[in-house]
């Protein structure tokens, strides 16, 4: 069983996570937009210490709306830069804003954030990482990696032998999805 597994059912923090959001698939550009910040704030810490923080993440960041983050300017970098309920740390800080951006970008290439993610299944970790560095800021390896999986397209958020896999499978998340099957879902 994969260590995440092992330590996170029973666990105040982790539990609720592992059992209910951890590699379940996203498609809504909010939730991708959360976890992608999140992951991004994980950085150098640890996830318990975003878990505990995540209510005050999403009052800082207006929900993790993309359009009122894409809208900040220096009065909401300085709020957020203040906020000792988020990681202040100004490159973090200014990714998120960047990235919402982004995300409306993509909104108009691809109609989603979701969507764009969709237009380039199946990829590899590696190029999911080139993808993302070319497209996104603040987003090396490790980050995107664990948002990927945290979301469904890459496979090792549940070992098979905890329950919660089964219930993740059963989801079709993207990582188990076949490219043929992929295009006759999409037509």
């Amino acid at each position: 069983m994969s260590g995440y597994c092992k330590v996170a059912p029973g666990h105040e923090w982790h539990g609720p996570y592992h059992d209910t959001e951890y590699g379940f698939p996203l498609n809504d550009d909010a939730a991708l937009f959360e976890r992608l910040v999140l992951e991004i704030n994980q950085a150098g810490l640890s996830w318990l210490t975003i878990l505990k923080k995540r209510d005050a993440f999403r009052r800082a960041y207006d929900g993790f709306d993309p359009e009122a983050v894409a809208a900040y300017r220096a009065r909401d970098r300085r709020r957020l830069l203040a906020d000792p309920g988020i990681i202040r740390n100004r490159l973090k800080v200014d990714a998120a804003i960047a990235n919402a951006g982004i995300i409306l970008q993509l909104r108009d290439s691809h109609g989603s954030f979701g969507e764009w993610l969709a237009a380039h299944h199946p990829c590899s970790k590696q190029e999911w990482v080139k993808l993302f560095k070319q497209t996104f800021r603040f987003t090396g390896g490790e980050i995107v990696g664990e948002f990927l999986m945290s979301i469904g397209y890459l496979p090792g958020a549940h070992a098979p032998s905890c329950p919660v896999y089964r219930r993740v499978l059963a989801l079709d998340p993207m990582w188990a999805r076949k490219p043929g099957r992929k295009a006759r879902a999409a037509s």
